[in-house]
C-alpha cells in the first residue's frame, strides 16, 4: 500500500484538495497521511480543522506554526516554526509521496523540511505567476524542490520546463478547484441566509480581498479605497476573511468598521466550500484580488473586478475586469461588471482552467509512478 501525504494549511487550499483527498481515502491501494497546519488550527480564522474532522478524514498530524501576529517578522518566525514542526512529523511518517498545493509560505516550510528525508514531492498548481504577491517566490521555489508537477494548463507546463524541469515530470491536469463544481449541491439565497445568519434578498457583491504582500505597508490605504468604492453602490455586500498574510488583520478591522455602518453588509470568517461556491453562484459580481476570482468564476460566468497586481501574471478569462487600487477605478469597474450587457457577453464563456477531472488524472500518476532513484535524482533540463 502506497502512503500519500497531503498537507492543508487553510480553508482555501482544503476546498481545492478535497476531490484528491476523497480519491486517496477511498482507494484500497492508497493510504492517506493528512497533515493539518496553518490557519486551520487558529480560532481567529474559524478553527477550520473541525470541518476536516466533520468530513471524516483521519488527521495523521497537526503542525501548529502560526504566531498571533501578521508582521513580516512574525511570518518569518512562523516559517521557521513550520520547518521544525514538519520535520518532527516526517521523521516517522513513512510517506511515499508528499502532495503540496500552490504557493503558501506554510507549504514552503513543509517542502524544506521534507528535503533531508528524501521524500518525493508532488507539486500541484505550479507554473503560474502572481506578480503582486510574495507567494510567487514560494511557488517557484517549491517547483525546484519538487519531483512531480501537476499544472493547470499548457502555458504553465512550458514555464516549468523553462525552469529546467524535465518534461516527463510535468503533467497537465487542469485546475483541481474545478472538480468540486461538478458534484456540488448549491444553496439558495434562503439557505445561505439561514446557514450564515445573514439576510440577503437579492444577489450581492462578493468581496474577497487579501493583503498585497509585496506592498503590505499600503494595505490600509488600498483597503480604504476599496471600501470607499463599495460605499457608492446601494447593494448588499458579503465580505470573506482575508488570508493569514502580512497585515491581514488590518483588512479585517476595516471590514468590521464598514459593516458597523452598513446594515446590508456582512463579514463571514469561514463559509466552507459549499457555502462559498453557492455564494459565487448567487452573486451579482465578485470584487477583490483572490485566485478564485480568476480560476473558478469563469465556470459560473460571473463578472469579476480584479483589483491591483496580486494576481498579475495569471491567465485571465473574459469575465475579468482588472483595475488599479484607486476608489475611482474600482467603482468604475464595479459599474461595468454589473451592467447587463457585460454579463450577457459571458454566456458562451468556457473556463480555460480545465474540465473538472484534475484529481482523477493526478491519482493515476501517483499510483503508477515508480518511486526510485530516477524520481528522486533531478537533472536540469536544457532545451
Amino acid at each position: 500500500m502506497r502512503t500519500i501525504g497531503v498537507i492543508t494549511v487553510g480553508r482555501s487550499d482544503y476546498s481545492i484538495l478535497l476531490p484528491l483527498l476523497k480519491r486517496i481515502h477511498s482507494d484500497p491501494n492508497l493510504r492517506l497521511f493528512l497533515i493539518v497546519s496553518g490557519s486551520h488550527l487558529s480560532p481567529e480564522f474559524g478553527l477550520t480543522v473541525k470541518d476536516i474532522e466533520k468530513d471524516g478524514f483521519p488527521i495523521a498530524a497537526k503542525v501548529d506554526m502560526l504566531l498571533s501576529s501578521d508582521t513580516p517578522k512574525s511570518i518569518a518566525k512562523s516559517m521557521g516554526l513550520g520547518i521544525i514542526g514538519f520535520s518532527e512529523v516526517f521523521e516517522d511518517s513513512h510517506i511515499d509521496i508528499l502532495c503540496v498545493l500552490g504557493d503558501r509560505f506554510e507549504m514552503h516550510s513543509a517542502v524544506i523540511a521534507a528535503s533531508p528525508f528524501l521524500i518525493p514531492v508532488a507539486h500541484i498548481a505550479g507554473g503560474s505567476v502572481t506578480v503582486g504577491a510574495i507567494d510567487d517566490l514560494f511557488r517557484h521555489s517549491i517547483t525546484k524542490m519538487s519531483h512531480l508537477h501537476f499544472v493547470e494548463m499548457e502555458t504553465y507546463s512550458r514555464r516549468l520546463i523553462q525552469m529546467g524541469e524535465e518534461p516527463w515530470r510535468v503533467n497537465i491536469t487542469g485546475a483541481m478547484a474545478l472538480d468540486n463544481l461538478r458534484e456540488l449541491k448549491y444553496l439558495s439565497l434562503d439557505e445561505l441566509n439561514k446557514r450564515f445568519g445573514i439576510s440577503l434578498d437579492q444577489p450581492p457583491l462578493l468581496v474577497t480581498f487579501h493583503p498585497p504582500t509585496r506592498e503590505y505597508d499600503k494595505t490600509e490605504f488600498y483597503t480604504s479605497e476599496l471600501l470607499d468604492a463599495l460605499d457608492k453602490f446601494e447593494l448588499p455586500i458579503v465580505f470573506t476573511y482575508p488570508n493569514a498574510d502580512t497585515n491581514g488583520r488590518i483588512i479585517i478591522r476595516l471590514f468590521e468598521e464598514f459593516i458597523d455602518k452598513h446594515n446590508n453588509s456582512w463579514l463571514i470568517p469561514n463559509m466552507g466550500m459549499q457555502g462559498y461556491f453557492s455564494l459565487i453562484n448567487q452573486s451579482l459580481a465578485m470584487v477583490g484580488n483572490s485566485s478564485s476570482g480568476i480560476i473558478e468564476t469563469p465556470s459560473f460566468r460571473l463578472p469579476v473586478v480584479n483589483i491591483g497586481n496580486r494576481q498579475m501574471g495569471r491567465i485571465t478569462p473574459n469575465n475579468i475586469i482588472t483595475v488599479g487600487y484607486s476608489s475611482e477605478e474600482i467603482s468604475c469597474g464595479i459599474a461595468h461588471a454589473i451592467e447587463a450587457e457585460f454579463k450577457n457577453q459571458l454566456n458562451d464563456l468556457i473556463n480555460p482552467y480545465g474540465d473538472g477531472y484534475a484529481s482523477k488524472r493526478i491519482i493515476k500518476v501517483l499510483k503508477r509512478i515508480p518511486i526510485d532513484n530516477a524520481l528522486l535524482e533531478k537533472h536540469f533540463y536544457d532545451r
